[in-house]
This record gives structure tokens, sequence and C-alpha cells, in this order.
């Protein structure tokens, strides 16, 4: 099997054929045999960034921290020429590009989306934080996350924010030009950016083994993994959705996604594709490693913190629980490759859907009871979204390492 791909041949621009990264060799002659196209497309975007968000970050360096945030905000908020007489035009560029509508857009699909996600938010939540960003954390994923420590050292606020993100793009306008989900979106492209541009820089990765850090590829499956797997398993939690709340869902996803900065040459059209997509990226994904391990059962440790559970016994309770729902919902073989504690998950989920069924009568009856479930508890981690007293904060990481960065 060679070790290139025609990058070019499949319409992604970084000057034609170049060498996969070793750790996706294997998986990607695997991946060849089922989904040539989709496998070549894979590989090819884990040697893709985001050229003109890197750009900017490299242009806004030069330039004092204040100035920096300055100009951010005076974009986001449309301030006028004036307040961005100054700016890059890497900054102009990019700001013009996300206000640029994508042709396929249409916003009148968003409210069927809008009504589902406040219909089941609590389901939404479970199935994300026990389900869809575990399995992330089997891709080389994790890597980026364990080296730069955004679960472990600011975990709290980093999942707030992204708590935040997720309520504000299903909120009505959170879309908008001057919505919050659109300004979170496009923070979050800058941010990625930012963290790629630090994570290049450091000696702890490997860019001949694993490609790009955070690469488009790995943005691509990661947000066609919120709508294959999200949405499977908030049926499993016992959702309830009709065909066409599905498609607006996977609408709000895209749009946002095009925020992002992912490129349209790996950001999912249909169902079909997300679901061919999820499958080749897991197939082309090397097998688990260590910072898959330690991420995965660092987020469902952390869960009890997140909810703010501080007394021990309750934080090993909860954490017990997720371990078990959360093993209902990835299967045995996941969790055995994430080396999940002994344990069973007989019963868990339903236990789940029935707490969640009977929840307003047993909280009537018993409020002190099911305030202190564990059902409650976790389902609860949806309150913790992240808002700054003094608006959106466009503060960028300043190290690689969490634990040394300022607070952004």
């Amino acid at each position: 099997m060679t070790s290139e791909v025609d990058i070019a041949a499949i319409g992604v621009d970084t000057g034609g054929a170049m060498n996969i990264p070793t750790d996706y060799q294997p998986g990607y002659e695997r991946a060849l045999a089922v989904a040539p196209e989709i496998a070549s497309k894979y590989v090819a975007h884990t040697l893709l960034g985001d050229p003109l968000a890197e750009q900017m970050t490299r242009d806004l360096e030069e330039l004092e921290p204040q100035e920096q945030l300055r100009l951010i905000r005076a974009a986001m908020d449309e301030e006028g020429e004036e307040a961005l007489r100054d700016a890059p035009a890497s900054l102009l560029e990019l700001f013009k590009e996300a206000e640029t509508l994508p042709e396929w857009l249409d916003f009148s699909t968003f409210t069927l989306a809008i009504r589902m996600f406040h219909r089941n938010s609590q389901l939404i939540l479970a199935a994300l934080v026990a389900g869809v960003l575990i399995e992330g954390f089997t891709t080389n994923i994790a890597k980026s996350f364990l080296i730069t420590g955004r679960v472990g050292d600011q975990g709290v606020r980093r999942l707030g924010q992204n708590n935040r993100h997720m309520m504000e793009i299903f909120l009505p306008g959170g879309l908008n030009r001057y919505g919050e989900g659109w300004k979170l979106s496009v923070r979050i492209r800058i941010v990625h950016a930012r963290v790629r541009q630090l994570l290049n820089k450091s000696e702890d990765w490997d860019i001949e083994a694993w490609g790009v850090p955070l690469s488009a590829a790995h943005l691509g499956y990661a947000i066609s993994s919120f709508l294959a797997r999200l949405l499977k398993h908030m049926k499993t939690l016992g959702a309830n959705y009709s065909d066409e709340e599905h498609d607006s869902f996977m609408a709000v996803w895209r749009y946002s996604g095009y925020l992002m900065g992912i490129p349209e040459t790996i950001l999912y059209r249909d169902a079909d594709e997300t679901l061919k997509l999820y499958d080749v990226g897991q197939m082309c994904e090397p097998d688990p490693g260590m910072e898959s391990i330690i991420m995965a059962n660092s987020l469902v440790n952390s869960a009890p913190l997140i909810a703010g559970i501080t007394e021990p016994d309750a934080r090993r309770s909860l954490a017990q629980y997720v371990y078990r729902l959360s093993l209902g919902l990835i299967g045995k073989e996941t969790a055995q490759s994430l080396m999940y504690p002994p344990g069973s998950s007989f019963g868990a989920v339903g236990w789940f859907k029935l707490q969640k069924r009977y929840e307003i009568i047993l909280g009537k009856l018993f409020v002190d009871r099911r305030r202190n479930s564990n059902f409650a508890r976790f389902t609860s981690l949806l309150d913790t979204a992240a808002y700054d007293e003094e608006g959106i904060q466009y503060k960028l990481p300043s190290k690689v390492y969490s634990e040394e960065s300022s607070r952004w």
C-alpha cells in the first residue's frame, strides 16, 4: 500500500500528494476496501487545518493582548470600519467568509430542531457526556485534549463553555448574524486555530504520526459523531423525535460546523453521508491509546465536579452511575478498550428511562429524594453552561498547556 494520498484529487488543496500520517496507514488500508473515496477524503483531511484562521491568529499575535481582544470583539459586534481600521487583513477576510451564507442554508428549517432540543435537553446532555464524547475520545482527538490539559486542569469551565454553545445554537435566532450561537461558533473556530498553532510549535505533537493537530478530519468526524451517535444514543435513552425533527437537528449542526470553519469538503450533507463518514473515520483511526483511556475516564469522573458535588461518597456514587449508563450506550467492547472499571450495565438504561418518565411525579411527592438522586445530578449538567457576567469572552489560550495559559 502506498503511504501517499492524492489530496488535490478529492478537492483539498494542500499541494498534491502527501504522506499519510503513520498512525493512520493501517486503518486507511482497511477502509480502502470498504469505501475508498471516503477513506481517502478522511486521511487527506488529517493533513489540513484552517489556513485562514491560523493566519489570523499569527497576525494577531504581533499585537498586544488587549488589542487582540478589541479587534475580535469589534469584528464580532460589527462596530464599523473605524473600529477595524488597524485590523489585519486576515481578520477581515475571516469574518467576511463567516458572514457569507452558504447556498444550502435555510433558517426556516431550524424551528423543529429548536423545539426538539428543548423537549429532550436532559437526554441530549446525558447522551453527549456518557456516549458521544466518550466515543470521540477513542480516536486521536484525545491526544490534543490530553496534551493541552483542557479537561484535566480547567475542565469545568471548558465543558461549561461547550454546554453554553450547544444551548445558544438551539435558541430562536441563535445562529443569526448577531446571535450568540453564531458568535460562539466563530469563536470556536478562532480558538481551534490558536490551539493548533500552539500544538504545532510543541515538541509533544508528532505531526508525522498524527497529522495536523485539531485537523479538519477530526472536526468533520466530531460533528458527524454528534449526529450519527448523539441521535442514536438519545433514542436509546428514551428521546422521541420525528424524521422532520431529525433533519432539522442536522441542519442546525451543519451550519454551526460551517461557522466553526469545517471545510465543506468534509462537512456532511445528509444523514447517509454522516453515518458513512463516522464509520469510515472509525476504521481509519488507530486503536485507543493511553491518551484515550485517560481522557474517557477523566470525563466520567469529572461529571460530579461539573455538577458541583464535592462530598466524596456522592461523587463516587454519581461516577459509578455514569460508568454504568455509559457502558450501556457505548457497549462492552469499547468500554474494555478504554479500561472502564469492572461492572455491568444491566438495567442502567432502563432505570434511567424510568426515572425520566416519572421525574415529575417523583419530584412532587419526594422533592429531596429527586433533588439528590443521581439522575437529577447527572441531568442537571446542562445548568453548568458558562455565562460570564461581562458577556462572551474572546480571550485566547496563551500557552499550549492549560495550567500555564491565561484564563480564556
